[in-house]
């Protein structure tokens, strides 16, 4: 048994739906495979800070709606160290531009959603993925349907879009993939709490017990984040003294007092950045997370698979519609230029906010250097609000 289309994409995450709606609209034919259900895709709460020609791009697609009635819409965020604490006016610093705080599984939920109405193949609960010839001119994946049945995708072109743990990745030899990748010495604990919004916008802190990160999900629900030992175990942490750390880290001399509320998701995750500069082998082209991480710290995830798959689908639209393959054959350099700026600003975060125990007292005094500098100067501010919210867009 099998399948024909243009494009097979493996992973219903953000890169590949965007791709999947961004091929329709260009007339090419794309089928997904993931391997979870529809529910567990749309209900996996995941952080959502969207740059601005994300948010556009949504809009121009037609699937914006929702987003524009729910979302929160952020003009600056809040950094502190110490005792102090200042706004840094992103819309202000980068003339007009803004971030949407919309979380990643309703995104989701629209792009599913969008794609079902337009008749598009997603098939959900696959297991056994494998990518087949990729180095050859008929690419194929092989699978088993939600039932056990083998099957296959015959296609032109194949795109791993699987995440980080996918076979996408796998499927180029190990000897050609060119790799880098860094991990740190913390993690975060989040939690998700029923509870009223404290701020009116993030608080990125870093405190000397170690980061600690106030945000919104909805006016009832809020997500916030503190830095832990990655490999400590949540049962370590009760709620009392989540909270503890929460009021310690966030809290400064004044008025203001983070609200608390009934804590009903809470879980660690390590912190790393990697990259996988080998973004095609044949036919086979990957995109996301299964090309690169970034910590959370620069909220760049999402924004960077949309930004890999914009470019993949000019290209193979290119390929596919007019026989031209230059766009394809570059693909990697362009989407790379973008990842690693995107790399050097999740990085620049994330050391200048966070306690590491194994740099010297030396380097935790540039840590609050960098920091000062960053509240006193508006050229320091004006670059880190131009990487907030997105570069300009070159594909």
């Amino acid at each position: 048994m099998s399948q024909r289309t243009q494009v097979g994409i493996v992973g219903c995450g953000p890169a590949g739906l965007f791709l999947s709606h961004l091929l329709h609209r260009a007339g090419i034919e794309s089928v997904i495979l993931e391997n979870r259900s529809r529910e567990a895709v749309e209900s996996t709460i995941r952080a959502g800070v969207l740059e601005h020609w994300v948010t556009d791009l949504m809009r121009g697609m037609g699937l914006g709606g929702r987003m524009d009635r729910e979302a929160h819409i952020h003009s600056g965020i809040t950094l502190q160290y110490g005792p102090n604490r200042f706004h840094l006016d992103v819309t202000e610093l980068t003339g007009g531009k803004q971030v949407t705080v919309y979380a990643q599984h309703e995104v989701l939920r629209d792009l599913i959603a969008g794609r079902v109405a337009d008749g598009g193949a997603i098939h959900f609960e696959v297991t056994d993925t494998a990518f087949h010839d990729v180095e050859t001119e008929a690419p194929r994946i092989a699978f088993r349907d939600k039932d056990g049945t083998p099957d296959e995708l015959l296609c032109d072109y194949v795109v791993a879009a699987d995440g980080f743990h996918g076979p996408g990745r796998k499927a180029i030899p190990e000897g050609t993939r060119q790799e880098y990748n860094k991990t740190y010495p913390f993690g975060w604990l989040g939690i998700l709490a029923r509870a009223p919004i404290s701020w009116h916008e993030l608080i990125y802190a870093r405190h000397e017990d170690g980061f600690a990160l106030l945000s919104t999900r909805s006016p009832e629900i809020q997500r916030m984040y503190i830095q832990c030992d990655p490999a400590d175990d949540i049962a370590n942490w009760p709620d009392a003294r989540i909270w503890a750390e929460l009021h310690k880290r966030l809290e400064i001399a004044g008025n203001w007092h983070l609200s608390e509320g009934d804590i009903f998701q809470k879980g660690i995750i390590p912190l790393r950045s990697f990259v996988c500069e080998t973004m095609r082998h044949g036919r086979l082209f990957l995109a996301g997370d299964a090309a690169h991480i970034v910590p959370p710290t620069g909220a760049k995830g999402l924004n960077l698979a949309v930004a890999d798959v914009l470019v993949l689908s000019r290209a193979l639209e290119d390929a596919i519609r007019h026989h031209r393959t230059e766009r394809l054959d570059a693909y990697p350099a362009t989407a790379l230029r973008r990842i690693w700026k995107a790399e050097r600003f999740s990085w620049m975060m994330t050391t200048m906010l966070h306690v590491d125990e194994t740099e010297s007292p030396f380097e935790h005094r540039i840590r609050m250097a960098d920091l000062d500098f960053l509240s006193g100067s508006r050229n320091a501010q004006a670059a880190v609000a131009e990487n907030y919210v997105g570069l300009p867009f070159d594909a």
